[in-house]
């Protein structure tokens, strides 16, 4: 998806939620300032204050802001310090991943109550196909509204909702109704609503292709889609032009798929300050190893292939992997690959972040498990299980590695993790 932030929210007359959505039924849903939301849930004090969620040293980066900070300029992605010299009476969070997730698993629930075609895209949206739920809840705009309903009764949290024939069309719909509203695009109306839209609103659309295309006058999708497509394909490729030929005649096939398989699992951090102790470093890997671990057994997934990046002190990013003999989801055998790993990397300069991810991963049920000669009946495998059954009923922190007690947030300014 291209830089959201750059479309128009609302104002748009033409488009509302009342309009025909008779062939409309796919429905993106997306949750308003999510992490901020759920903050302001549990501390109601905050409410109509800007509130910004988010690394709190001084190299963290804003994973969401509240609309209260949005007006002073605060984006999603911006570094913390830029965020403070905008917003400096903001209240400033650091993010807590087991409410936000705990919040999503409630509202994914009441978008299955009303189909099991719901494809989450991350924690706080997803898309949902109500073609075969007309006959119980209503016409999609309907549903919609319902929808909105429950999110706000149940939860105490806004959701906008963009009523399309497409995926595509969709998005940006919820996207132009936030926060808080509903947007419908009949399927008659569809190059209506796209041709005024800038063209880094296309999936596909970056900051360098966008230029390009400004460059060569096709500032809005209806210039895009007017453009010849020879001079497209010499601009941006055979296949990139024609991905975007075909959105901007509001063409997208894809189908709703309810069953997206992760294909790895990680985590990394920054550090507050350039690291060059190795078992400073040593410290950061064991620690993301863990977290990584706990994800995979909550998912019930294993991996074969650990890779490792490393962020140097002058923003040179390399990264290594290698596969085991047979899939983990131990973080003692990650930790183990991945110190090996940065061991023979050995960057020898000072380090600004670092991270841990599986790779290749499969349900844990169907892949055998890694038999040692002379291991003990009792190992690794379930001494973290102990952990995470001790974490799930006192907090992670009570219980781990004897190197991290004290310690178990290395750098402080974990990035939040996306699928």
């Amino acid at each position: 998806m291209g830089r959201s932030q750059s479309l128009p929210r609302g104002g748009d007359p033409r488009f509302g939620p009342d309009g025909d959505d008779s062939g409309s039924p796919i429905l993106h849903v997306d949750m308003d300032a999510f992490y901020a939301s759920v903050e302001v849930r549990r501390r109601p004090e905050l409410r109509g204050r800007p509130v910004v969620v988010g690394g709190v040293g001084p190299r963290g980066v804003v994973s969401a802001a509240s609309y209260e900070a949005r007006r002073y300029g605060v984006r999603s992605a911006m570094p913390i310090m830029r965020a403070r010299a905008l917003c400096p009476h903001a209240v400033y969070l650091p993010p807590d991943f087991a409410q936000y997730t705990a919040a999503s698993r409630a509202v994914m629930q009441i978008l299955r109550d009303v189909t099991p075609l719901v494809e989450p895209l991350s924690l706080d949206e997803a898309f949902l196909d109500v073609a075969g739920a007309r006959r119980l809840f209503g016409p999609p705009a309907e549903i919609a509204r319902g929808i909105r309903a429950r999110v706000a009764e149940e939860q105490g949290l806004t959701c906008s909702v963009g009523v399309a024939p497409s995926k595509f069309v969709a998005k940006l719909g919820s996207t132009r109704a936030k926060p808080d509203g509903l947007l419908v695009v009949p399927a008659d109306r569809v190059l209506d609503f796209l041709r005024p839209l800038p063209v880094d609103a296309l999936w596909g659309v970056g900051e360098r292709s966008a230029e390009t295309l400004r460059r060569l006058g096709l500032a809005t999708i209806g210039d895009l889609a007017e453009a010849p497509r020879g001079m497209l394909r010499k601009a941006l490729g055979e296949a990139a032009a024609a991905h975007l030929h075909e959105l901007a005649w509001g063409r997208d096939p894809r189908r709703v798929s309810p069953e997206q398989v992760e294909k790895s699992i990680g985590a990394e951090v920054t550090f507050d300050a350039d690291v060059a102790d190795p078992l400073e470093i040593r410290r950061a890997l064991l620690a993301l190893a863990e977290k990584v671990g706990a994800r995979l057994r909550r998912a019930g997934q294993v991996g074969r292939t650990v890779s490792i990046k490393v962020r140097t002190a002058d923003f040179r990013t390399v990264s290594r992997s290698r596969t085991l003999d047979v899939a983990t989801d131990t973080a003692r055998e990650m930790f183990d690959t991945a110190w090996a790993l940065y061991t023979v990397l050995d960057p020898g300069e000072r380090i600004r972040l670092v991270g841990v991810r599986m790779e290749g991963l499969a349900p844990a049920g169907e892949t055998p498990q890694q038999l040692t000669l002379g291991a003990p009946e009792r190992g690794w495998r379930e001494a973290e299980a102990v952990a995470d059954a001790a974490a799930a009923r006192f907090g992670r922190s009570v219980i781990g590695p004897a190197s991290l007690l004290g310690r178990r947030d290395p750098g402080r300014n974990e990035n939040p993790p996306r699928p």
